[in-house]
């Protein structure tokens, strides 16, 4: 079996299609350097979508869409994650980790377990549960 998959979050996915974010060159390193799948979980399309089509426009919106079609980035949806996803809302109720934050966490626990995240949220949330953060 290969290396876990990367779980992209919303905050390491929008640095790297945002090239004037200063985050930028680490997360495409990190990406770069792994060679996928990288898996979206469906849950935060909406998130990432807005924050692309308010901050960065139809543009880089389409390209990540296209990214999704030609599956460069596989689309995960979870649809046996709700109990994976409960646990975390509540236990780490005192962080600012909602709904979004715990499907990516559900997601990369049922895939190796590697997210590729700026939210130091996620930090806390790996000394105790089975995740790496990156870039890291």
């Amino acid at each position: 079996m290969g290396p876990p998959l990367i779980t992209l979050d919303t905050s390491g996915l929008y640095a790297l299609v945002n090239r004037r974010d200063p985050d930028h060159a680490s997360v495409k390193a990190a990406f770069a350097a792994d060679g996928g799948p990288y898996l979206v979980p469906a849950g935060i399309l909406a998130e990432i979508g807005y924050l692309i089509e308010r901050r960065l426009g139809a543009r880089v919106l389409d390209a990540l869409l296209g990214d999704l079609a030609s599956r460069a980035l596989s689309l995960d949806c979870g649809e046996d994650d709700i109990s994976r996803i409960r646990e975390p809302v509540g236990r780490y109720d005192d962080l600012p980790l909602g709904l979004a934050d715990a499907i990516v966490i559900a997601c990369a626990e049922r895939h190796g377990g590697r997210v590729l995240t700026l939210d130091s949220d996620f930090a806390v949330v790996a000394r105790e549960r089975k995740i790496t953060v990156l870039p890291g």
